[in-house]
C-alpha cells in the first residue's frame, strides 16, 4: 500500500510539473527564434532590438570590472565640489583650490557645454572618433584619463560603489567582481639594486615579505585597506547583487613597489572573504611592463607557493603587434598561466603570436582557465575588433570566455553593449549567450555557497526573461 501511494505521489507531481515545465521549453524556443531573428546570416543585425534584449537579459557577473574606471566622468565632477576642489579650465586637471575664474566648479563644467564636451574628451574616450582635434593615440588617450581624475577617485566610495550597483541592477547584472583599489606599498632600494643586477632569488622574496611583516606603517595601511573595504561594502549585498573586491599591483612601477603590492595583495586576499584575488593592473607596452614582466611572473609564483588558496586573475597578453618587439608578444599568457598560476586572464590579446598557441589553449581548455573578453577596450586600445579578435580562437578551441567591460566609465559602454557587439560581430545562438551569462558566474572567484546561489537565482531571472520574450511575439495565425 505504501509503494502505491508513493508511486501515486510522484506520477502526481510530475503530472503537476510538466505544464510548467512544457512552458519553459516553449518560451526558451520562442527566444531562441526571436534572437535567431535578430542577427539572421546575410542581414544586417537589428542593433536596437538586440540592445533592447541584451538590456533585458540576465547577465550574471562582470568579471573585469575597474572601480575607478567603472565611475562615469559626471559623478567625479560631482565628487570634485564635495572635496571642495576645482577643475583647472585650460588643462582639464583637479586642482585642491576653491573655484574661481580658471578654475571652475563640478557643477560649472556641467553648465558649460563646451567646456563639459573638452572634458569628456579628455577624462573619457568621448568622441574620440567623430571630431577633428589633435589627439593623443587611441592607448594613450586611454591610460591618460586615470590621471584626470584621479584625485577623486578614491573619495565616496561608498556612493560610487552604490551607484555601480544601481546601474547594474537597471541592466539585470548580478554580480561584479571588481579590481577595487591599489594594494599597500613600500619601497626597498636593496631590493631595487639586486633587481637591476638580474640577482634577485627566492630568499631576497622572503627577506622582504619579513621586512614588511615587521614595517609598522605596511601593515597599519593593510589594516586600513581591510576597514575600508568593510566600510564601502556595508549595503550593498543583497537578493539582486554581489559585490567582490581584487587589490591590485601597478606594473609599471619598482620591482620592490610591485612586489609589496603584491605582497600586500595576497595578504588581504586571506583576510577578508570579501576579497576574492589579486591582480596586476597598467599599460604593458610601457618599457618597464615589458622589461618586468617575467620577474612580475615570479613573484607571483613565490607568493602563490605561500599562499596556495588566494586566486589569481591576471591582465596578461594585452599587446598587438608592433605595440612592442615581436618577441614581447610571444610568453606574456604562457607565463600568467604557468609560472604565476593565474586561474583567468584579462584581455589574452596576443595568443596568436605567443610560442606553441595551441598547447596554451588547450591547457586553458582542460584546466577551465577562463579569458575575461573586453571587446570595447580591445577595439579601442589595440585597434584589434571583427575577425582579427582572438575570441574566435578562443571560441573554436574551446577555451572558456566570459565577456566584461574593463573601464565602463572611460568607455561610456555597459555589460549590455558588449554582449551586442559580440553578438553583432559573431553571430552566436542564444544558448552560447546564455552560456556566457552562467559562465560568468561558474568563472568568478565566489566561494562555492555564493555562486549556487547566484546560479539558481539566475535560472529564474532566465524563466522571467524569456516569458517576457515569448509573450512578446507575434501568435501563429495572427
Amino acid at each position: 500500500m505504501k509503494n502505491n501511494l508513493k508511486a501515486l505521489a510522484l506520477a502526481a507531481a510530475v503530472f503537476c510539473a510538466m505544464p510548467h515545465a512544457q512552458a519553459a521549453n516553449a518560451n526558451e524556443e520562442a527566444t531562441k527564434r526571436h534572437f535567431a531573428a535578430l542577427i539572421a546570416p546575410g542581414k544586417e543585425p537589428k542593433l536596437a532590438e538586440l540592445t533592447m534584449f541584451f538590456t533585458m537579459m540576465p547577465k550574471g557577473g562582470d568579471l573585469h570590472h575597474h572601480y575607478s574606471g567603472a565611475i562615469y566622468a559626471e559623478q567625479y565632477l560631482e565628487w570634485v565640489d564635495k572635496e571642495g576642489f576645482c577643475v583647472n579650465k585650460t588643462s582639464y586637471t583637479i586642482e585642491k583650490a576653491k573655484p574661481s575664474a580658471g578654475c571652475l566648479s563640478g557643477q560649472d563644467v556641467m553648465l558649460d557645454n563646451i567646456v563639459l564636451a573638452n572634458l569628456l574628451q579628455r577624462w573619457s574616450d568621448k568622441d574620440f572618433y567623430n571630431h577633428s582635434a589633435i589627439q593623443s593615440p587611441p592607448d594613450r588617450q586611454f591610460f591618460d584619463t586615470f590621471a584626470y581624475f584621479n584625485p577623486v577617485a578614491s573619495t565616496n566610495a561608498v556612493d560610487g560603489l552604490q551607484r555601480l550597483k544601481q546601474r547594474a541592477v537597471q541592466e539585470n547584472l548580478s554580480y561584479i567582481e571588481t579590481i577595487y583599489e591599489i594594494a599597500p606599498i613600500a619601497q626597498d632600494a636593496d631590493f631595487d639594486r639586486k633587481a637591476q643586477a638580474g640577482s634577485l632569488t627566492d630568499a631576497d622574496f622572503a627577506a622582504l615579505i619579513a621586512k614588511l611583516d615587521k614595517d609598522q606603517a605596511f601593515q597599519g595601511w593593510i589594516g586600513a585597506y581591510l576597514k575600508n573595504v568593510d566600510t564601502v561594502s556595508a549595503g550593498i549585498d543583497d537578493a539582486n547583487f554581489t559585490l567582490r573586491y581584487q587589490p591590485f599591483a601597478l606594473r609599471f612601477l619598482s620591482p620592490s613597489q610591485v612586489f609589496s603590492q603584491i605582497v600586500s595583495s595576497f595578504k588581504l586576499a586571506t583576510s577578508n572573504p570579501k576579497i576574492v584575488g589579486v591582480n596586476i593592473v597598467g599599460q604593458e607596452s610601457v618599457h618597464v611592463a615589458m622589461r618586468d614582466y617575467e620577474l612580475h611572473m615570479q613573484m607571483f609564483k613565490f607568493l602563490k607557493s605561500q599562499y596556495p588558496g588566494v586566486k589569481l586573475a591576471l591582465h596578461a597578453g594585452e599587446l598587438s603587434l608592433g605595440m612592442v618587439e615581436p618577441e614581447g608578444l610571444t610568453f606574456h599568457i604562457k607565463d600568467a598561466i604557468d609560472v604565476a598560476g593565474a586561474s583567468r586572464i584579462g584581455h589574452g590579446m596576443d595568443i596568436a603570436h605567443e610560442s606553441n598557441p595551441l598547447a596554451i589553449m588547450k591547457k586553458m581548455h582542460d584546466q577551465k582557465i577562463a579569458v575575461e573578453v573586453n571587446l570595447s577596450s580591445n577595439d579601442f586600445i589595440l585597434g584589434i575588433k571583427g575577425q582579427a579578435h582572438p575570441v574566435t580562437l578562443y571560441r573554436k578551441y574551446g577555451v572558456p570566455f566570459v565577456l566584461s567591460t574593463d573601464d565602463a566609465g572611460v568607455s561610456r559602454n555597459n555589460l549590455s553593449g558588449e554582449y551586442v557587439q559580440y553578438a553583432a560581430r559573431y553571430q552566436p545562438d542564444y544558448a552560447e549567450v546564455k552560456k556566457l551569462s552562467y559562465d560568468s558566474i561558474r568563472y568568478s572567484f565566489l566561494n562555492d555557497a555564493d555562486k549556487q546561489r547566484l546560479l539558481k537565482a539566475l535560472d529564474g531571472k532566465f524563466a522571467k526573461f524569456e516569458a517576457e520574450i515569448a509573450a512578446s511575439q507575434p501568435k501563429a495565425g495572427r
